[in-house]
């Protein structure tokens, strides 16, 4: 009995941040969602709580709070039997997946056409070049996240949060299939017709914006490659410990 609570005691204070840390949970959902996003982790790679519990020096509730959050977000699957694996989107998810952003960003565009104040082109030119400087660093994860941001704050110009709320749930499975099956290469594309999207936006061309966007999404599955498993290597490597 005194064991267990020694225990316990050791689970609680292990999910304790000292003050300016990050949870230890967090740290975990980091290290693996940014190792999908950079393609260290590849579809499948299954993700082993004890293993992840040696490398990390946690517990098991720490690790699957991190995995719950991550299935939640799309990013690894929870199997009977099997445990974690990184999420594999099949092709007919992906059509899915884009169906529903042409249709959510398709009403969202005409909405910030018209009512962008300056201020608020502004703010949007600024994403643009903060995903510019990643792009050309050539850091992909963090283009990804600058290219994926720059939706968002696009839908939460809109003013309706019911279809911001829709993007940020798409976005999440759209950012996971793009870092999976997008080669690097194809990101100067998507850059550049962000930036006539602001443009249409700042002379309040709604129609035109919303038509580009569309043309913008339906660019963007066509980049999509989807590739064969490859056998997995050791996890420890993969996250970088």
């Amino acid at each position: 009995m005194l064991e267990r609570k020694s225990m316990a005691r050791q689970t609680s204070n292990q999910s304790r941040p000292k003050r300016g840390e990050q949870p230890l949970d967090g740290r975990i959902y980091d290290a693996i969602y940014r190792a999908v996003m950079t393609q260290r982790l590849k579809p499948g790679t299954r993700l082993p709580e004890a293993r992840l519990c040696e490398l990390f020096g946690v517990s098991r509730t720490l690790v699957r709070k991190a995995l719950l959050r991550l299935a939640h977000e799309h990013i690894v699957e929870l199997r009977p039997n099997k445990g974690a694996v990184v999420a594999s989107p099949t092709p007919e998810e992906t059509g899915e997946v884009f169906t529903a952003r042409r249709a959510v960003e398709g009403a969202i565009v005409p909405l910030v056409a018209a009512r962008a104040t300056p201020a608020d082109v502004e703010r949007l030119r600024a994403m643009l070049d903060t995903e510019h400087d990643a792009l050309h660093r050539g850091q992909h994860a963090d283009w990804a996240q600058s290219a994926g941001n720059f939706h968002l704050a696009l839908a939460e110009l809109s003013g309706n949060r019911v279809l911001a709320g829709f993007l940020s749930e798409l976005m999440t499975r759209c950012s996971l299939i793009v870092a999976l099956y997008q080669a690097p290469g194809d990101s100067q594309c998507e850059h550049e017709e962000h930036a006539r999207l602001v443009d249409l936006i700042a002379t309040g061309k709604g129609v035109e914006a919303a038509a580009l966007m569309n043309a913008h999404l339906d660019a963007l599955e066509r980049r999509i490659r989807f590739v064969p498993e490859a056998p997995e290597p050791d996890l420890g490597d993969l996250l970088g410990l």
